[in-house]
């Protein structure tokens, strides 16, 4: 793991960004939430200039078990007064311009809509980011690495209970699952020629008008 620039091309590269919309009500969170709130500075500054450089950004999150509510409802939930994690999810809080899927469970692939939004975008680089490293970040990870695409973790947009689980889970990203880390600022989006991917205007696995 290193600290020097990475270049990542912006065709074919999407920021996912993993429960990052997210209560956080749970006990002990305290001491998650207090990094969560600086990590969300870092992430949304990441966000921001992976837009501009024409990167998508794809929110996965966790459904809580509520099977009937849709991802507005979840970001009302999450950004409410009475929310610990409200910092965290009103400043990552998506876009009309973002994708977003919602997963059941751990992973962000599992039983969701993932692997045909990213095969429609063209997405063969996927940055990772979110809550929490050593959990849904490593799954999602591993399942990333399975389907043959390159993986990028900006180590201070990745963020777990303790420092130790954190540092754990990118070692494996980077040890076993072969992906680059560095810092968000150490990343740049190179651009070249176009690709292609979805047509301007259609945003599959996005309903948020």
């Amino acid at each position: 793991m290193g600290s020097k620039a990475i270049a990542v091309p912006v065709s074919g590269t999407a920021l996912l960004l993993i429960d990052v919309i997210n209560d956080l009500a749970f006990e002990g969170s305290e001491t998650l939430v207090a990094q969560a709130e600086p990590m969300a500075h870092r992430l949304a500054a990441l966000k921001r200039r992976a837009n501009a450089a024409g990167v998508p950004a794809i929110f996965i999150n966790d459904n809580f078990g509520q099977w009937r509510s849709d991802f507005r409802q979840t970001i009302a939930h999450c950004t409410s007064t009475s929310s610990p994690g409200r910092r965290v999810s009103h400043r990552l809080r998506p876009t009309k311009h973002d994708y977003f899927v919602l997963k059941p469970k751990h992973s962000g692939f599992f039983d969701t809509t993932l692997d045909t939004l990213l095969a429609t975008l063209r997405i063969r680089r996927v940055i990772l980011t979110g809550i929490a490293g050593n959990i849904c970040v490593l799954f999602t990870a591993n399942d990333a690495y399975m389907r043959e695409l390159k993986i990028y973790a900006p180590a201070d947009c990745i963020v777990s209970n303790t420092a130790t689980d954190n540092d754990h889970a990118l070692r494996q990203i980077y040890t076993v699952l072969k992906g680059q880390i560095a810092e968000s600022s150490r990343l740049t989006f190179r651009r070249g020629r176009r690709s292609g991917g979805a047509k301007r205007g259609h945003r599959p696995g996005s309903n948020l008008q």
